[in-house]
């Protein structure tokens, strides 16, 4: 069923949202690339303070919204946006604590697939257990940019947690057993809502901790200094 626009959670009118959507989880995130990278930027939506901005970048119409923290958030942020205000393509840009031996504090992480121990999938009554997958085309023109401006990314399994103070001290050693690189709180919504709406999805991630060296960065570093991530997800909006 269709609904009405503006939404509950965002004030956009038709129109004002690009078919391209980078969405961090922090709003002043969004904020900084609309400040730093955008130009002849709108703000369009403000409603609980899940900033979002329409500019360009390199000539292309791009826009850049919160997506809050967790599943429930970017759940509701994107199936909003794909479904109501016809958006094509929406690239989560966050931050995610490292399990695998191979990544380190500052690393981009391309999310191919989003393993979870998540019970969002269970709306849709499936026979079985689905993969929440990244859209291949954009993992590939990800990689492609990535090396166009000499970052060297990581591309793998990653995993969306519903839990960020876990009670299950085992747990990070048994994803961490099974290949998967590192864990954050959103991807897997986000590429189902994407699959359900016969949409594209991708997720890059900065190393902002490692699980088991103890590196990390400040609050501030995390909002402030992704840039490799930023440029890499702006890179693959302007071929869209």
């Amino acid at each position: 069923m269709a609904a009405l626009i503006p939404t509950p959670h965002n004030a956009a009118g038709e129109g004002e949202i690009a078919k391209t959507v980078l969405m961090p989880g922090d709003p002043l995130r969004a904020k900084y690339i609309a400040d730093h990278y955008l130009s002849d930027v709108v703000c369009f939506n403000e409603v609980r303070g899940m900033l979002g901005f329409t500019g360009t970048y390199l000539g292309k119409r791009v826009s850049v919204m919160g997506g809050g923290m967790g599943m429930p958030s970017i759940g509701i942020y994107s199936y909003e946006l794909y479904h109501f205000y016809g958006v094509d393509n929406i690239i989560r840009i966050g931050s995610a604590g490292g399990f695998s031996d191979g990544v380190k504090v500052r690393d981009v992480v391309v999310g191919l697939s989003a393993s979870t121990n998540s019970n969002y999938a269970a709306q849709y009554k499936l026979p079985g257990t689905i993969a929440p997958t990244a859209d291949f085309s954009l993992v590939e023109l990800a990689v492609a940019a990535a090396r166009k401006q000499n970052i060297p990314v990581k591309v793998g399994n990653i995993l969306s947690s519903d839990t960020f103070y876990s009670a299950d001290n085992t747990a990070n050693d048994a994803w961490k057993a099974m290949g998967v690189l590192c864990v954050e709180m959103e991807a897997a919504a986000l590429y189902l809502n994407a699959a359900y709406a016969a949409k594209k999805a991708l997720c890059l991630l900065t190393i902002s901790d490692h699980l088991y060296t103890g590196e990390a960065l400040t609050a501030q570093e995390r909002q402030n200094t992704f840039s490799d991530m930023m440029e890499v997800a702006l890179e693959v909006a302007t071929e869209l």
